[in-house]
């Protein structure tokens, strides 16, 4: 069983800036992508960020060009850092591991961002 565990959310004001980390039980190396998703209640989950095994990225357009994915694969851990946060970005923001093939994806329990206006 893989664990995900996730750090670094909060509240801050709108136009801040905030770094959620994700650390992973297994090596990030045995996923084809680890990303994350978030969520507001009443809505469905968002893919935010993905980063695959070989380096490459991708943004829901919303959070282009002010978040950024990157990996530490000393530390089997991903990060987002989140810049010129808006009171959108309020959400549960959740760290996922991809095995690839027909595996289920792991998730992590979550991480609460809020974001004042």
């Amino acid at each position: 069983q893989v664990q995900l565990v996730e750090s670094g959310g909060g509240f801050v004001q709108a136009g801040g800036s905030l770094r959620l980390s994700c650390t992973s039980s297994r090596v990030v190396f045995s996923f084809s992508a680890m990303g994350w998703h978030r969520q507001v209640p009443g809505k469905q989950r968002e893919l935010v960020a993905t980063i695959r095994l070989g380096g490459s990225t991708d943004y829901a357009d919303p959070v282009k060009g002010r978040f950024t994915i990157s990996r530490d694969n000393r530390k089997n851990t991903i990060y987002l850092q989140m810049n010129s946060l808006k009171p959108e970005d309020t959400a549960v923001y959740y760290c996922t591991a991809d095995p690839g093939g027909s595996l289920r994806s792991y998730w992590g329990q979550g991480t609460q961002v809020t974001v004042s206006s």
